[in-house]
């Protein structure tokens, strides 16, 4: 996966979301109206997302969205919020874990 940690989209069919998050890739969402081209993104910034632990360690209950900052190769910043696109307490699990597998191993060893 390249290290590829979070998807940023302007929507998701339920497979495409529901795989991502089996491989413990975190689905996000760009807020209504907005997409990357709106925002200016071309996709060679440089992209952190704030508040991820904190919504991991509150299971993403009361965390629905989070802060993505982009740094553009010019140096300047684009930032936006974006909705958290965990639906269920079970996809919740699998993305605290990192992915379904280890979720399963975990069980496994446990």
């Amino acid at each position: 996966l390249l290290g590829v940690r979070v998807v940023v989209a302007k929507s998701y069919e339920r497979i495409h979301r529901s795989n991502l998050v089996g491989m413990g890739i975190l689905p996000l969402e760009f807020p209504a109206g907005q997409d990357a081209a709106a925002l200016g993104l071309t996709g060679r910034e440089v992209v952190s997302v704030r508040g991820i632990e904190a919504g991991i360690a509150e299971g993403f209950q009361t965390t629905r969205e989070l802060t993505v900052e982009a740094v553009r190769e010019d140096g300047s910043q684009a930032s936006f919020q974006a909705r958290v696109r965990l639906d269920t307490p079970q996809e919740v699990e699998y993305f605290r874990h990192g992915g379904i597998l280890q979720y399963v191993l975990r069980q496994l060893a446990g």
